[in-house]
């Protein structure tokens, strides 16, 4: 009978190609769910700024014209906590710019419209640092 140090000889071509068959599957799955990460946290992103862009246009109407039709606090509410739970999935500093935004419109959504542009100035500082952390995150995807 063989003994193991000839054996191992013997196979070592079929031990290699074995390890580089693993390491190869092992960095194709890595680099697969990778991929998927990216391509929901860029989804997410976009439609983030997406929803961004109409809640803005919202605060615009609320300041501005006043108009139930274009823009009322519900609609606000609901643009506001959805950007919120976009926030989650993408991660921070999305997260925590996305929290806070939800509470600077909680507490400056009803002097909307008002003479004072206070709380219009939060509330629009708030969204621009949420779309920043959000496009700062998509360009450092790979």
């Amino acid at each position: 009978m063989a003994s193991f140090s000839d054996q191992l000889r013997r196979h070592s071509v079929a031990l290699i190609s074995l390890f580089i068959a693993l390491s190869g599957l092992a960095y194709n799955t890595w680099r697969n769910e990778q991929t998927e990460e990216n391509n929901n946290i860029r989804t997410a992103g976009i439609e983030m700024l997406l929803l961004l862009g109409e809640f803005d246009r919202t605060v615009f109407h609320l300041q501005y014209d006043q108009g139930l039709q274009l823009g009322n606090e519900r609609t606000g509410w609901s643009l506001v906590l959805t950007i919120r739970d976009l926030g989650t999935l993408i991660g921070d500093p999305a997260n925590s710019s996305s929290a806070e935004l939800l509470g600077t419109w909680e507490s400056n959504n009803g002097a909307l419209g008002e003479r004072s542009a206070t709380s219009f100035n939060n509330i629009s500082a708030a969204v621009d640092v949420v779309r920043e952390d959000v496009l700062d995150l998509m360009s450092m995807l790979d």
